[in-house]
């Protein structure tokens, strides 16, 4: 299954920007996506795992092993492996562009956003573009039958939801964890322990959608508060979990400055929290915030890209699980997983507070109806369809 709507923005692109980066974490396919658009195109291409030496050895003379292969579509995972690889493209699409070369002629594949788009935006400016590749969302498995509750348990790793169990896509989740503790985190950053990072890991799925106390982590895994600091910093670089900024647009309000969590695959949460299963899945304390944390990845990977976001709350109990932008339009968002949705006083008030435009309860039913005078109850779907056509996706 390729991701149908991120193809088609690529698809877009490709006629005019030298370079395009595709950025996601392990196993979400990526590799799969830039090939089949070399092929939609096709064009040639040269696929090369800058994590295999063999493959880094062929660019021990860069220019030259480009220059040979021009014209062909030269695709590079996990570039933030050789950062240094970035002024030698810049020289590169220079020149060709005096030739007249503007399609794109790099794709760029990473696992590791903040880094990477530091690095390329300080050698590439004006040369890439960028796209984010999210799991699999409803848009493209839909929510008929027991698809939505089924990517809501797996997650939405491929290999997870497309697994032919929930216990195979638990082993196979249960192995990415692993693999990302002994194998792939200890490559970038060599001096954190495996173990402490799996409890670290744990704890974040415990407190999924909370503010956190590094003091209080601290203390449970015998770390300073800074050491802790700089754990979350790496798995949200290595793009497995978000932190979300308080929206701090009313200053006459005392509000709440630390960011909340998401560990952000939902799958990632449950095999952590070692639920299995649907039933155990609803019995269990994470699940309303699960699934607002699988609401917000969905709202975010289909937000445009100049619209804003963050969460409201006040000291006295005012909140918005979600505030959005989009040009003039201010969105505010609750989210519960619930079949009978009722607005809560303290959602009114913050949606006062921020002068909202449109307000939402997103809930796990398929059908918009008011539930009140200028707020409604809506799917996920249906919110999705919403955010898509004002950025132009529809």
């Amino acid at each position: 299954m390729i991701k149908r709507l991120l193809f088609h923005k690529l698809e877009e692109l490709m006629p005019d920007f030298p370079a395009i980066a595709i950025l996601g974490s392990r196993q979400v396919g990526k590799t799969t996506l830039a090939q089949s658009l070399a092929e939609h195109f096709d064009q040639e291409f040269i696929y090369l795992d800058l994590e295999n030496p063999s493959d880094r050895s062929k660019l021990a003379e860069a220019e030259q092993y480009f220059d040979l292969h021009e014209g062909k579509l030269i695709i590079l995972d996990e570039i933030q492996r050789m950062p240094d690889m970035f002024p030698v493209l810049r020289g590169l699409i220079d020149r060709r562009r005096k030739k007249g070369f503007r399609a794109c002629q790099f794709l760029i594949l990473g696992s590791a956003s903040l880094e990477l788009i530091r690095q390329s935006s300080e050698s590439l400016a004006g040369r890439i573009a960028y796209e984010e590749l999210p799991g699999f969302t409803i848009l493209e498995v839909g929510d008929e039958g027991k698809n939505m509750e089924k990517l809501w348990l797996r997650g939405g790793f491929p290999d997870s939801f497309l697994a032919s169990s929930d216990r195979a896509s638990m082993t196979w989740r249960q192995n990415f964890i692993t693999t990302y503790l002994e194998r792939d985190i200890p490559q970038i950053a060599q001096f954190v322990p495996t173990n402490r990072l799996r409890r670290l890991w744990t704890m974040l799925a415990h407190e999924q959608g909370q503010m956190i106390n590094f003091s209080k982590f601290g203390a449970s895994l015998d770390l300073s508060s800074p050491t802790v600091k700089s754990y979350v910093e790496l798995l949200e670089d290595l793009l497995l979990i978000r932190s979300i900024r308080p929206w701090m647009s009313n200053v006459g309000k005392r509000l709440v400055k630390s960011p909340k969590v998401y560990i952000r695959d939902s799958g990632i949460v449950h095999t952590l929290l070692q639920i299995s299963s649907m039933d155990n899945l609803l019995a269990h304390p994470v699940a309303g915030l699960s699934w607002e944390g699988l609401v917000i990845e969905h709202i975010l990977s289909v937000l445009p890209k100049n619209a804003d976001y963050g969460f409201y709350r006040t000291s006295a109990g005012a909140e918005l699980d979600l505030v959005v932008q989009m040009g003039s339009q201010l969105w505010a968002i609750e989210i519960k997983r619930t079949l009978s949705p009722k607005l809560s006083k303290g959602f009114s008030i913050a949606a006062e507070d921020v002068e909202a435009t449109h307000r939402f309860l997103v809930y796990a039913g398929k059908e918009e109806f008011p539930l009140s005078e200028n707020a409604n109850a809506i799917g996920l779907m249906g919110i999705l369809q919403k955010i898509r056509l004002i950025g132009g996706n529809g």
